[in-house]
């Protein structure tokens, strides 16, 4: 199965969290789709970013920019959308940033999830929630297998455990109020996502795009931390066609659901950097040994059940996944221009051929 340009036609959906790196590629493919989409989120989270490299902002109906923290204007603002759809992404996404801002992240990842969905408690023409968390949000034993929606959730930095409290949060709202309304809400949880226009801090791709820029020599901490890499175009698919089977009321698909790629795709970072190291030779990269606060060693995620039941499967491996990465940074760094070939990028995902099992 595939996203069906047909369910999108006319759609009016919401994302919170529009202006970072998954919101701006989602809402670039929900126009292509032929929805109406409406976006909520603070300004763009860097200087240099997709949603204006890409001019995100043309295909919108409404461009809010406002906090997820502000319950009331968040409510106002989706009683006047309208959305038929919400897709929740805003976020403190970066792990580093949660331990020097842990009150912010808890305040944005677990309010803010608290008030979009009494936001949308408050409006009679929302049908559908996808609220994206995180892998990260398993209460991470260091396992060699992957980890099932049905696993503990847990975490030990506070950008984790904010995530999986946003997961509790989700299921209480369900139970207790949403499923009541015909509301179907669902939770999806992704691994590392990469892609073009990627500039957040502290993330390993662009990290080694900023040292190729610089010529310099990239300092790495954790090489071999083993992570589900993916193209961002990769759960995004999954996160639409997760939206279409809500829209058809069948309570199994309100629950919470994993979207990571094959088995072979789960490396380490040391394996990706070697990898993008053959694609831009000349930048290169060492282990640096400075003490950092903890991140896990090892996460995988086991996505049978979106493979079984939504028909999802990833698309492109990882060496696909890293050539459209590099071609489109290397398209930004010529001036091409980015809205066009953002929108090649999803054109020729949605033309491609499953890259396989999703656990060969």
């Amino acid at each position: 199965m595939a996203v069906n340009p047909a369910f999108w036609q006319g759609k009016r959906v919401l994302i919170t969290g529009h202006t970072g790196f998954k919101g701006s590629w989602l809402a670039l493919w929900l126009h292509r789709l032929g929805a109406e989409v409406h976006g909520y989120a603070l300004a763009p989270p860097t200087p240099t970013n997709l949603f204006s490299a890409a001019r995100v902002a043309e295909v919108l109906k409404r461009n809010f920019i406002a906090d997820v923290r502000d319950g009331e204007f968040l409510r106002d603002t989706v009683r006047v959308i309208a959305p038929d759809i919400v897709f929740h992404l805003a976020a403190q996404p970066l792990v580093r940033q949660s331990y020097r801002e842990p009150v912010e992240t808890y305040a944005t990842n677990v309010m803010g999830t608290v008030h979009l969905l009494e936001a949308v408690r408050s409006c009679e023409s929302v049908r559908v929630v996808v609220n994206v968390t995180t892998d990260k949000c398993y209460d991470n034993r260091e396992w060699v297998w992957g980890y099932r929606e049905g696993e503990a959730l847990g975490g030990t930095d506070p950008y984790a455990s904010s995530k999986a409290c946003a997961e509790l949060v989700s299921a209480a709202y369900r139970a207790s109020f949403l499923a009541a309304a015909d509301v179907a809400l669902a939770t999806a949880r992704a691994g590392n996502v990469i892609g073009g226009g990627d500039w957040a801090d502290d993330r390993l791709v662009p990290d080694f795009f900023r040292a190729a820029q610089d010529g310099r020599t990239l300092e790495v901490r954790y090489a071999g931390a083993t992570r589900p890499w993916q193209h961002v175009l990769e759960p995004l698919s999954g996160y639409l066609q997760l939206a279409e089977h809500l829209a058809g009321r069948d309570p199994r698909f309100a629950d919470a659901w994993n979207f990571g790629p094959a088995d072979r795709d789960a490396i380490t970072v040391r394996g990706l950097l070697d990898r993008l190291v053959q694609k831009m030779p000349q930048t290169q990269w060492h282990e640096t040994h400075e003490s950092t606060p903890h991140e896990a060693s090892y996460l995988k995620l086991d996505s049978s059940k979106a493979r079984s039941m939504l028909g999802w499967v990833p698309r492109w491996g990882l060496d696909e996944a890293l050539n459209q990465t590099v071609a489109w940074h290397q398209a930004w760094v010529a001036g091409a221009d980015m809205h066009a070939v953002s929108l090649a990028q999803i054109d020729a995902y949605e033309t491609s051929r499953s890259s396989g099992a999703i656990d060969a």
